[in-house]
């Protein structure tokens, strides 16, 4: 028997070598392997795109910045054209350049961008005016500057606060009404 048929070929030690750098070159492999997840395939269908961290910036037709949302996820459906966002953080800025101050645990811009609907722990401020709003839901239309809710809201203006079952401010005529059971703690001025 010779000795030379026991001993492993070039071939066998090339095919050795080539696992072994495979194997290498997967565990240096950079990929990042949590890609976050995708919404769900559901009636609103695949998303075409998401964000994470994203900052939305719209503009008017004059090409004035009028509403700003940071956002830590976006998610468009083509199927709707609805862009959904978490957590979103907003500015909301008026004909004189003021800005209104929302946030809520989500949200959703319809077709073409608009309305914007926050729900969930809705809030919205108006810091020139120092009052601040907080209800369940909270629409917001851009094209006339109307921002509403039907659910119950709390108006704070301190030290007053009013309570009621509907709420709709005009932000560029800075008119807000609330309305249907409305209550109030209005306390005296100090003399």
């Amino acid at each position: 028997m010779k000795l030379s048929a026991l001993r492993p070929g070039f071939r066998f030690w090339l095919v050795i070598l080539l696992l072994v750098l495979g194997g290498g070159l997967t565990l240096l492999d950079p990929r990042e392997s949590n890609v976050p997840d995708l919404v769900p395939n559901d009636k609103t269908g695949e998303p075409d795109y998401y964000l994470v961290d994203a900052r939305l910036t719209r503009f008017d037709a004059q090409g004035t910045p009028h509403q700003r949302i940071d956002t830590p996820r976006l998610v468009h459906t083509p199927l709707d054209d609805v862009t959904r966002v978490d957590q979103p953080d907003l500015a909301l800025i008026d004909d004189s350049g003021r800005e209104w101050i929302a946030d809520a645990d989500n949200g959703e811009l319809g077709p073409d961008g608009n309305p914007l609907t926050l729900s969930g722990n809705a809030h919205l401020e108006a810091p020139a005016e120092r009052w601040q709003l907080d209800t369940e839901v909270l629409v917001y239309d851009s094209d006339s500057g109307h921002v509403w809710s039907e659910t119950p809201a709390v108006l704070r203006q301190p030290p007053q606060q009013m309570q009621g079952e509907r709420f709709d401010a005009w932000i560029h005529d800075n008119t807000a009404r609330l309305t249907d059971n409305v209550t109030g703690h209005h306390p005296p001025e100090p003399q």
